[in-house]
C-alpha cells in the first residue's frame, strides 16, 4: 500500500552527485516503496536542484529505524552547537 505522504520544502545547501557538487534548492521527503533498499517501505529523501535536471539529485532510502536515528542525531548535534555558532550560521 502506498501512502503518498510527501513533504517538500526549499533548501539552501550543496549536494554531490555523479558529476560533482551542485547547489540544492529543494528537499522532498516521502514514505514509499524503495527502489534499491532492502525493505518493504522506506523513508526516502531527495536533495535536488530541479532547474538543473535529473542529474542534480541525491537520493537516499532509509529504513524506519535508520530514519529515526538520523532525526535524533541531527537534533542532538544541533543542540550541542554553541548558540553563537548557530546564530552566525543562520545569518548566512
Amino acid at each position: 500500500m502506498c501512502t503518498y505522504l510527501t513533504e517538500s520544502f526549499p533548501a539552501d545547501g550543496s549536494g554531490k552527485g555523479a558529476t560533482g557538487w551542485f547547489p540544492l534548492s529543494q528537499v522532498t521527503v516521502y514514505f514509499d516503496h524503495p527502489v534499491h533498499a532492502q525493505a518493504e517501505h522506506s523513508l526516502n529523501i531527495d536533495f535536488a536542484d530541479p532547474a538543473r535536471g535529473p542529474g542534480a539529485r541525491v537520493a537516499v532510502e532509509l529504513t524506519v529505524a535508520t530514519a529515526r536515528a538520523l532525526v535524533a542525531a541531527i537534533q542532538s548535534t544541533l543542540d550541542a552547537v554553541p548558540a553563537e555558532l548557530l546564530a552566525a550560521a543562520q545569518r548566512g
